[in-house]
C-alpha cells in the first residue's frame, strides 16, 4: 500500500510537471532574482568549504583518489538500472547490472573498476534524464541552495530519484533489499564524496570559467543546460559522457 501511494504521488507530480513544461522553456527563469541571490550563497559556500576540500582531495595519492571516484561511481550505477529499464534501453541495463556486479565483487566494493576492462560501460542515468527521453521539456530554470542549478523537470527528478534508486531505498528510506541495509548518514556521505570528486575533477575548468566570464551565473546556467541536454541524448545515443567544464 505504501509503494502504491508513493507511485500515485509520483504520477501526480509527473502530470503537473508535464502541464508546467508545455509552456515553459529551459531558457526561461522561474525566479531569477532569488536564483541569483542563492547562486551567490552557493558560491560563497563553495569558496569557504567545497573548494578547499576539493583542492586537498586533488593532492591525495592517485590510487586513493581514483579508488574513491570508482566507489562513488559504482554506487551511482544503481540509479542507472531502473532508469535504463524505464527508458527501454536493455543494452544499458545489461551494462549497468554487469558493471555493478563485477565491480562490487571482483572490484572490492567498487574501489577497482575491472568491469571497464571487460567492456562494460554503463551510462549514468537519473529520473530527470528519463523524463527528458520521454519528451518532457525541462521547464524553467532556477537555482537551489547547496544543490545548485536545476529545472522544473530535473527538480522533480531529484525527488523521484529517491524512490527508484536502490541505494536511497536502503539508506534514507531504511528499506532492506537483499539483506542490505543502511541509514541516512551512509547516503549523504556518499553524495558528499561524489560532490567533492566532481568539484575536484573540474577545479581548473571552473577557475577558468570564473576568470573569463562576464556573468558567471549565466555562464554556469548555459553549461548546466547543455550538459543536461547532452546526457539526455546519451540516454538514446552511444556518446561519451560530458566530463569537464572546458571552454
Amino acid at each position: 500500500m505504501k509503494n502504491f501511494k508513493n507511485l500515485s504521488f509520483f504520477l501526480t507530480i509527473l502530470l503537473a510537471l508535464t502541464l508546467l513544461t508545455s509552456h515553459a522553456k529551459s531558457t526561461d527563469e522561474c525566479f531569477e532574482k532569488a536564483s541569483r541571490v542563492i547562486f551567490k550563497f552557493n558560491m560563497a559556500l563553495d569558496d569557504i568549504i567545497l573548494e578547499p576540500i576539493a583542492k586537498g582531495y586533488n593532492k591525495l595519492p592517485s590510487p586513493l583518489k581514483k579508488g574513491t571516484s570508482n566507489f562513488t561511481s559504482n554506487i551511482s550505477t544503481l540509479l542507472s538500472i531502473p532508469n535504463n529499464i524505464l527508458q527501454g534501453n536493455l543494452k544499458q541495463v545489461g551494462h549497468s547490472v554487469g558493471s555493478f556486479a563485477v565491480n562490487t565483487t571482483v572490484g572490492i566494493l567498487g574501489f577497482l573498476n575491472p568491469a571497464e576492462k571487460m567492456g562494460l560501460k554503463p551510462n549514468k542515468e537519473d529520473v530527470g534524464q528519463t523524463l527528458g527521453s520521454w519528451g518532457i521539456g525541462p521547464g524553467c530554470y532556477f537555482v537551489l541552495p547547496v544543490l545548485g542549478p536545476t529545472t522544473a523537470r530535473d527538480s522533480i527528478g531529484l525527488i523521484a530519484d529517491t524512490f527508484v534508486d536502490p541505494f536511497a531505498q536502503v539508506t534514507i528510506r531504511e528499506n532492506e533489499i537483499l539483506s542490505s541495509s543502511g541509514n541516512a548518514l551512509d547516503y549523504y556521505s556518499v553524495k558528499g564524496m561524489t560532490a567533492v570528486d566532481y568539484r575536484a575533477d573540474n577545479d581548473k575548468s571552473l577557475e577558468s570559467l570564473e576568470k573569463n566570464s562576464i556573468d558567471l551565473y549565466s555562464s554556469l546556467k548555459s553549461v548546466y543546460l547543455q550538459d543536461r541536454e547532452n546526457k539526455i541524448r546519451n540516454s538514446i545515443e552511444d556518446q561519451d559522457e560530458w566530463g569537464n567544464l572546458d571552454n
